[in-house]
């Protein structure tokens, strides 16, 4: 299929079933334009006449907050906010892997080498390293591309950008190189080594599954090798609420400190316990050597820990709550789940920034407005960016009014559930 006649597809509508399934209740006329938008900024640079397109989904997670890290369970669930690729192949082979984003320097690493680089570490040219290398290690094959890339998952905001350009990658050269072997959830695991081993930042492995398997999902990483993924039903539209992130306008530029402290701390307190994860740690036995665990590990270790266990049963509950179409029950684990990590995890905002409290204003703001009804919680990794919000939709366009009164001119961002996949675009054609 060469450019014009990809385009005139587009354009005539060919594509709108999969933009219609991709992006909910969107205009199609924005979404064609932003992928014809895609391809014609790629015929520029590259001249290719026939690109292969790709999407990749953000996420929003709706519990679970820090409990990937410790093997614990969380729901969330892929959006219409997506990173949209123009894929070549060079026309000879070529091992250098090339992605050149909005608003961004181009990206280019030589995959000739798979080696960790240590200077590239905080750098999108480690997580392109990253993937490759985890590819290679489970006997795939990788080989060079040019991406032209646009992204419509803010960056900071909490809903992975990070994840879903690392999952957007691994399914590029899993459709390229490697004819579709790689499951989502193996292109999840990939994503979240290069982010641990070459990127350089202690995530856990729920971004990028979200990312990767789309839709509405319950995931337990007891064995994170082998995360076991429960496809949910979730339709908040129907149940009258409206699923929303409001941006705080914090910058999550210098917080790796904060998160990493997280994990380490809850290993910490697991480790007193004999267990490498708060998962393999007995929660009553926890309780009981609550005095000792302070004196090692300190109050905030035990608190986050206290956490973890309320959290990870409180997943299971909205789990149930979903599957009964039980929505009362389920904001009312929101709302429990927020507390938690305001009380308990303490990610609303950095100690080491305690003059700027964006978020934990967000959520103060929230709460007044709604007055019981919805729910808000924080919203992903924390200290700054984003919180979650299910507003009902009847006063979500007083909520955007009074919101934006405070934090600036699209803030809040409503999301919307996507079902499909990261992968390409052509092959969601009839789905």
């Amino acid at each position: 299929m060469n450019n014009n006649n990809l385009i005139d597809d587009i354009n005539a509508g060919r594509f709108d079933g999969s933009f219609s399934t991709l992006y909910s209740r969107e205009p199609l006329e924005f979404h064609r334009e932003r992928w014809v938008g895609i391809i014609n900024t790629h015929r520029e640079r590259t001249g290719d006449s026939s690109p292969r397109l790709f999407s990749s989904p953000g996420r929003t997670e709706l519990s679970g907050n820090h409990t990937d890290h410790n093997r614990g369970r969380v729901l969330a669930a892929a959006i219409q906010l997506d990173t949209i690729a123009a894929v070549s192949t060079p026309p000879e082979k070529s091992m250098i892997a090339e992605v050149v984003s909005e608003g961004y320097p181009p990206v280019r690493v030589d995959l000739s080498n798979l080696t960790k680089v240590k200077s590239e570490e905080g750098s999108t040219d480690a997580l392109l390293r990253g993937i490759a290398a985890s590819i290679v290690l489970r006997g795939g094959t990788v080989g060079g591309f040019s991406a032209s890339t646009a992204s419509r998952v803010l960056k900071g905001s909490g809903l992975s950008s990070s994840a879903a350009l690392e999952v957007l990658v691994g399914s590029i050269f899993n459709e390229l190189y490697n004819d579709s072997r790689f499951t989502p959830v193996e292109l999840a695991i990939m994503g979240q080594e290069a982010e641990n081993e070459y990127f350089g930042k202690p995530c856990g492995l729920m971004d990028q599954t979200a990312c990767a398997v789309g839709g509405v999902v319950a995931i337990d990483f007891a064995n994170p090798k082998a995360p076991m993924v429960e496809a949910l039903n979730a339709d908040f539209a129907s149940a009258g609420y409206t699923l929303a992130v409001v941006d705080s306008g914090g910058d999550h530029a210098d917080l790796t400190p904060d998160y990493a402290a997280i994990p380490e701390e809850m290993k910490a307190a697991a480790g007193e316990m004999g267990a490498e994860v708060l998962r393999d740690a007995d929660e009553e036995s926890f309780i009981s050597a609550i005095p000792e665990i302070r004196n090692k590990s300190g109050d905030r270790a035990v608190l986050r820990a206290l956490h973890f266990f309320n959290e990870n049963r409180r997943v299971g509950e909205m789990v149930d709550a979903l599957n009964k179409n039980d929505i009362k029950s389920y904001l009312d684990g929101v709302r429990r789940s927020g507390d938690s990590s305001w009380r308990f995890l303490q990610n609303v905002f950095s100690p080491r920034h305690v003059d700027e409290q964006a978020v934990s204003l967000a959520l103060a703001l929230s709460e007044r407005f709604l007055d019981g009804e919805g729910a808000s919680r924080v919203h992903g990794g924390g200290f700054a960016g984003t919180i979650q919000v299910l507003v009902p939709t009847d006063k979500f366009k007083a909520y955007v009014s009074f919101m934006e009164k405070y934090f600036g001119n699209g803030s809040v961002v409503p999301l919307s559930v996507r079902p499909l996949a990261v992968g390409e675009i052509q092959k969601t054609q009839g789905r």
